[in-house]
């Protein structure tokens, strides 16, 4: 082995020594959550919100159109909740289409929109980043 490629050697073992530690770090870290599977009933409230186009105007989680409200933490806000998310499902108001879903279609966006704000909150002030990079975030059913 000549002197000339010691250094390269060197550098080699050092980069297969950092990123063998960033693996480490990465993968035996708690920031993995298990996501919480969806009802029957809440799948179905999915899949009409998105069948319907809602995410056009309103958000979730921050993400969707804007000329709607964001209604990810709808279904607990004071004084809304599963009757006032009914009672806009068929009125419609201003630019919001008035639609003419059942009663069983109205209960299952409601579960959907109760699984949605159970999630998580958002705006989200309380996130961490961690070390790893997973971002740590601040459930509802977190002191």
């Amino acid at each position: 082995m000549s002197t000339d490629s010691r250094p390269y050697i060197f550098v080699i073992a050092i980069l297969l020594a950092v990123y063998g530690f960033y693996n480490y770090v990465v993968y035996n870290t708690d920031g993995y959550v298990a996501v919480e599977k969806l009802s029957p009933m809440a799948i179905k409230g999915q899949q009409l919100f998105q069948n319907n186009r809602c995410w056009s105007c309103h958000q979730l989680y921050g993400l969707g159109g804007y000329l709607g409200p964001d209604l990810t933490n709808i279904y607990s806000v004071e004084g809304k909740g599963p009757v006032y998310i009914k009672a806009f499902l068929n009125s419609g108001v201003k630019s919001m289409p008035q639609f003419n879903f059942s009663e069983e279609e109205k209960d299952a966006l409601v579960e959907y929109m109760k699984k949605v704000d159970e999630t998580g909150i958002y705006p989200n002030y309380d996130a961490e980043i961690q070390a790893s990079g997973w971002v740590k975030l601040k459930y509802r059913n977190e002191e």
